[in-house]
């Protein structure tokens, strides 16, 4: 459940990144926005590896690689 709750505060701050990259009129902010959100997508991708194994283990018979 840590990780569920680890990726909804992480998608909150993703579409955070992504509404000031449409919608701030600064473009160095924008800039900034655009770096946070593809940080924040390679990251969000990592954590969900980490609940996809954790979900994988707990299946009855899983292999353990």
């Amino acid at each position: 459940m840590a990780l569920h709750a680890e990726r909804a505060e992480m998608e909150q701050r993703l579409a955070r990144a992504e509404q000031e990259r449409l919608y701030l009129a600064d473009p160095a902010a924008v800039a900034a926005a655009a770096d946070a959100e593809a940080a924040l997508l390679a990251e969000l991708d990592r954590l969900m590896t980490r609940i996809r194994a954790a979900e994988y283990r707990s299946q009855p018979g899983a292999r353990s690689w």
